[in-house]
């Protein structure tokens, strides 16, 4: 299967953070909070890139959900095609494209895009999951048959068109992702030095090995799939082939994390989370609550175990606190990077979060 040639292996690695043990992102899913608009939580993801540019993060990614009240990022690309204007020096990428939703020559042309309007800093992640419930993937997909199952096939496709090496003989071999390396074969043409690095996404063994096999970058959903993280990561290393974009594994997790002044202010402004997860497990999607009505809330005892399960792989607490957190999870895991999300009611807790843990780091 064919991989990503082109991009250097130091568009992977990520860059020093401070006094912190790995480099550290950040993941946004543009969330949108009781009494807020989708404006203003669209709003609230621009502020905080330039914030994480601002205070030396590695990369901000967006995620792709759909059918969610909460959750405004239904359309990475966009997003982080208005990024691009909004910031100069950091990563940008998704976390992730769910790649059976799109076709693989439409997601290469987007993200040609992204990389000619910020060139040799976007990033291009790919989840198999649809980021949503079976009814809204159907629609999504209108009729193709593409599913999780096709991922790898999915993947190869993808990289070709990034690659733009279709070879002679193949249906493909005369279509070209535009933006793309065709641009600098044609008389005239100039190549651009740079090709959006390919990363893949999972929350379980699948997607750490097809990474490993292909030599790919892999991120790992820590915050919502804990139990699975060490096996995964051991199975992406120990399985890893050396390939043209990576000569060693790179495996970066999500981690839930939310510093606040006070130990009392973090788990207040955690616990809106909690109720939001809840409320999605039980099918009742909606906006992120407010720390009021997440203290208020009358939590069955089902309610209640979902809701400190959730919170039990949420790194929270006072700046110092969070920082023996991360320190201690990139220990345990051995993980190249962590990428942190923060779920909160508004936008002001998840920014002072991210200033919060910067300064325990001495960034």
């Amino acid at each position: 299967m064919p991989g990503a040639a082109t991009a250097p292996a130091d568009e992977i690695r990520g860059a020093p953070f401070g006094t912190a043990p790995v480099p550290l992102s950040v993941l946004d899913l543009a969330t949108v909070g009781s009494g807020m608009t989708a404006t203003d939580a669209l709003r609230a993801t621009t502020a905080l890139a330039r914030l994480a540019e601002r205070r030396g993060y590695h990369r901000f990614w967006v995620a792709e959900h759909h059918s969610m009240p909460g959750v405004a990022s239904s359309s990475p690309t966009v997003i982080l095609g208005h990024l691009t204007a909004h910031t100069e020096r950091i990563r940008l990428g998704s976390g992730g494209v769910m790649l059976p939703n799109h076709s693989p020559l439409v997601v290469a042309e987007q993200f040609g895009t992204l990389e000619a309007l910020a060139p040799g800093r976007v990033d291009v992640g790919l989840g198999r999951a649809p980021g949503t419930d079976g009814a809204t993937a159907a629609a999504l997909r209108r009729g193709r048959t593409d599913g999780p199952d096709e991922f790898p096939r999915q993947v190869a496709e993808l990289s070709r068109f990034l690659d733009d090496d279709y070879p002679d003989g193949h249906p493909y071999a005369r279509v070209h992702a535009v933006p793309g390396p065709v641009q600098g074969t044609v008389p005239g043409g100039v190549q651009s030095p740079h090709r959006p690095p390919v990363w893949l996404l999972g929350s379980s063994g699948f997607s750490a090995e097809l990474a490993a096999q292909l030599g790919l970058p892999f991120a790992f959903a820590n915050h919502f799939s804990a139990a699975n993280t060490l096996p995964a990561l051991d199975l992406y290393r120990q399985t890893f082939r050396p390939s043209a974009l990576l000569d060693e594994p790179y495996a970066l997790i999500g981690v839930s994390a939310l510093a606040a002044d006070t130990e009392a202010e973090a788990l207040r402004q955690v616990r809106t989370g909690a109720l939001s997860m809840v409320r999605l497990r039980t099918g009742r999607a909606g906006l992120v609550p407010t720390p009021e009505e997440a203290e208020s809330h009358p939590y069955t005892p089902m309610e209640e175990e979902m809701a400190e399960g959730w919170l039990a792989n949420v790194v929270h607490g006072t700046p110092d606190a969070v920082r023996e957190g991360l320190n201690a999870l990139a220990k345990r895991t051995g993980a190249d990077e962590l990428m942190l999300t923060t779920q909160a009611h508004g936008p002001q807790a998840r920014l002072r979060s991210y200033e919060l843990i910067a300064d325990a780091y001495q960034v």
